[in-house]
């Protein structure tokens, strides 16, 4: 008889869950799926396509109402672990991928190099975001907003003082840190989805201030014919931009080639992405490194170590929106334009999705998030409109069988032997 109530109990719980479920899904896939506009002439009608919101509804509603009874009985997915090596196979192994990666766009299409000078950029972000929800257990919805100060940084001293890419790389960086360090101070006492809400409150305030400052930022139409980074001084252009001026083409004795630029902006960003994974990789084994992940697993124990919260989250914050902004320079620096366009909430969602699909504080996860989030959209372009229905199934996915994320960050440990 007990047996018997509690089967009722769970179906009639799984049918409710179910329900809801389906309620949900309609709600969603009613405006993407079902009324589709189509104009004719001047007039615009919708035209709805219900067999589509039924079937969809349908498929939600028996998956959620089978999924109790079906979930426990499933295999566990278990993805393959990396292999552990010695420290002399490891640098191997390391300097092999370099080389590989240094190597390969001699050889590749131009395409691809693109897409591989993209990926490159969101690794930086990454990993700069990676310090801060990683780390340090901080979570911020706003980081596009770093990566928009790092950008309209360049753009504004290019436009107003002239300065080269070179010249103005470390004010970038400085300049994101210094808003990071600000951003610090208010949410020094918050934590969780207020912190969450703040910081996502910060990015869209840069955005409507680049948008709204007109006389200084261009407005909606942003800031155009940004220079490309430079070779020791020499612009890979076809001229010469002053008179008398020297190409590095005409210095070398070559001849002119788009792919120059293309492959050297690839290896730009390469060297970048390096830089902050090294440097990322020796701050985890500094003291603040131990401090961040301190602070990530419990603030009061924290304090009770007689560590500094403050100073903590300062120093996330601040070196987090560092690397942001020397990504968005170069963003800025590759694209040409600047616009805020460019610095939307997606951003910020995207770059989260990689953090926390990559696994949070593992940096290899970080790097191959960013590779599959950014290549597999570009390979499927023909479902390009359904994208980010495809992204939200896929991090519901990872949400239910791979919590940790795709290689989840292995803490350092010495055992004794006996």
């Amino acid at each position: 008889m007990a047996r018997t109530t509690t089967s009722s109990l769970d179906i009639r719980s799984a049918l409710r869950g179910a329900i809801s479920a389906t309620v949900l899904a309609a709600i969603v896939l009613l405006p993407s799926f079902t009324l589709h506009l189509e104009r004719a002439g001047a007039r615009t009608t919708i035209v709805p396509n219900w067999p589509t919101l039924a079937w969809g509804c349908l498929a939600v509603f028996i998956v959620q109402l089978l999924r109790p009874f079906l979930l426990p009985k499933l295999p566990t997915v278990k993805l393959p672990s990396l292999p552990s090596f010695e420290p002399g196979q490891h640098r191997a192994l390391v300097l092999a991928v370099l080389v590989a990666a240094v190597v390969w766009p001699f050889f590749g299409g131009r395409n691809s190099i693109d897409i591989a000078t993209l990926t490159l950029i969101y690794v930086m972000l990454g990993l700069g975001l990676n310090i801060v929800v990683g780390f340090a257990g901080l979570l911020d919805l706003g980081f596009v907003g770093f990566y928009a100060t790092g950008a309209y940084t360049f753009a504004l001293l290019y436009h107003w003082a002239g300065w080269s890419f070179w010249q103005a790389l470390p004010f970038t960086g400085a300049m994101s840190a210094l808003f990071g360090f600000l951003l610090g101070f208010p949410v020094l006492r918050l934590r969780g989805d207020y912190l969450a809400i703040v910081t996502l409150g910060f990015g869209e305030i840069i955005r409507l201030l680049l948008v709204n400052l007109v006389g200084l930022t261009g407005g909606p139409d942003g800031i155009a014919g940004l220079p490309k980074p430079t070779v020791f001084g020499l612009p890979m252009t076809r001229n010469p931009a002053v008179e008398g001026g020297t190409t590095f083409h005409q210095f070398f004795g070559l001849e002119f080639n788009t792919m120059h630029v293309i492959i050297f902006l690839y290896l730009m960003a390469l060297l970048l992405a390096c830089v902050t994974l090294y440097i990322s990789n020796r701050l985890i084994r500094m003291p603040i490194g131990r401090s961040w992940e301190a602070l990530r697993e419990d603030e009061i124990a924290c304090r009770s170590l007689g560590l500094n919260p403050m100073k903590i989250k300062l120093s996330a914050f601040t070196l987090g929106a560092m690397f942001a902004g020397f990504g968005g320079a170069f963003f800025a620096a590759r694209q040409g334009i600047v616009n805020p366009e460019s610095f939307t909430f997606i951003e910020s969602a995207l770059i989260l999705a990689i953090v926390v699909l990559g696994g949070m504080g593992s940096q290899l996860g970080v790097i191959v998030a960013a590779i599959v989030l950014t290549v597999l959209p570009e390979l499927a372009r023909e479902f390009s409109q359904y994208r980010m229905l495809i992204f939200g199934l896929v991090m519901i996915v990872m949400m239910v069988w791979r919590p940790q994320g795709l290689l989840p960050m292995k803490r350092h440990q010495v055992e004794v032997p006996q």
